[in-house]
């Protein structure tokens, strides 16, 4: 980010410049400026302290799973959920100009993408290394200039490191997808009534026989549709457990304050971190889960 960006117009991500975060903040926000930042608390960082106005998060991809520490960093980070975006993972492989298929012996990148795209690396010979990040392996392949070497990434690393792309769409799994969070340092709930809603919250069960399933079973009476729900281990403690949960709905919606009154009877604590619109993505899954 330049020195002279104005922090009211810039969106925070962690990863190098040409990251896949860094990808999804230009198609978000096209008209906002982007800031890498070395970790995810740096970046919530960035949004805390006034450097930037949002922080585009990923919370989980179709493939890998959940991404690590950003469900248990959301509770404490002092930001809200004001939206959502899921990114489709398109993998490109990277070489210097003048490299070819059949010429490549290396490829690097993070573990996810080695292991999203094990049907081309396989293919064509590869020795995979892993990489800390998909737009750092993109650098350091852009600064060997070693024609046999490869990354994988984003064809926009490409565009910034100056790297050809040999292939295209070169993961194994055509869903691949990504979802993110949008992260404001103000609450913004969107409106009842202004379409597919989704309220993100974490709460803490009572240490009492059958809380979990008493606590969520007015989600079910009230015909709430909850899309995650997740534990995690509290400040070390076997005994101690925080559920983080998605559901559709929004918590002035009758279903869903029943819902959640019921839930804090049989919880410690309760914690809205977002009430914001769903994304087109959601309404296609559930049409294509349907069909």
């Amino acid at each position: 980010m330049s020195k002279k960006a104005n922090p009211a117009t810039t969106v925070a991500f962690q990863g190098a410049p040409g990251a896949y975060s860094d990808l999804a903040c230009r198609q978000v926000f096209p008209r906002l400026t982007t800031l890498p930042c070395a970790g995810f608390e740096d970046a919530i960082a960035a949004v805390r302290r006034g450097k930037a106005r949002l922080a585009l998060l990923p919370v989980e991809n179709s493939v890998a799973g959940r991404v690590a520490d950003i469900h248990t960093l959301l509770p404490g980070s002092g930001l809200h959920i004001v939206g959502e975006h899921f990114q489709r993972v398109e993998h490109h492989l990277l070489a210097p100009k003048g490299a070819t298929l059949r010429g490549l012996k290396t490829v690097y990148s993070h573990v996810h993408a080695l292991g999203q795209c094990r049907d081309l690396i396989r293919a064509l010979g590869l020795k995979a290394v892993v990489a800390a990040d998909t737009a750092g392996s993109a650098a350091e392949v852009a600064s060997r200039g070693d024609t046999s070497a490869a990354a994988i990434a984003s064809e926009l690393a490409g565009k910034i490191y100056g790297l050809v792309s040999l292939k295209k769409n070169i993961e194994d799994a055509e869903h691949n997808t990504t979802r993110f969070l949008v992260m404001a340092r103000d609450p913004k709930w969107t409106k009842v009534g202004n379409g597919l809603t989704v309220t993100t919250f974490v709460f803490d069960v009572r240490n009492v026989p059958a809380a979990l399933y008493k606590a969520l079973g007015g989600f079910a009476t009230n015909g709430i549709n909850m899309t995650k729900l997740e534990s995690y281990m509290v400040g070390g403690r076997f005994t101690a457990t925080q559920f983080y949960a998605d559901v559709e709905g929004h918590p002035d919606d009758r279903p869903l304050k029943l819902a959640l009154e019921e839930l804090r009877f049989f919880t410690k604590d309760v914690k809205i971190l977002g009430v914001y619109p769903g994304h087109p993505f959601r309404r296609r899954a559930m049409q294509d889960a349907g069909d």
